[in-house]
């Protein structure tokens, strides 16, 4: 989700396309949430570990 988020980011910066900068910030910032939820031990979506 976060690799997604970054593509998402440069191509929506490279095309001047505001929805998918905004879209990339939502992804990568969630991918961010979960990622750390995972790593301090929290199930996250019925899984131990979210990567």
């Amino acid at each position: 989700m976060i690799i997604l988020g970054i593509i998402l980011l440069v191509i929506g910066f490279v095309a001047s396309i505001s929805i998918l900068w905004t879209i990339g910030i939502v992804l990568v910032a969630i991918g961010v949430i979960l990622w750390i939820l995972g790593a301090v031990g929290h199930a996250v979506g019925g899984r131990r570990h979210y990567w």
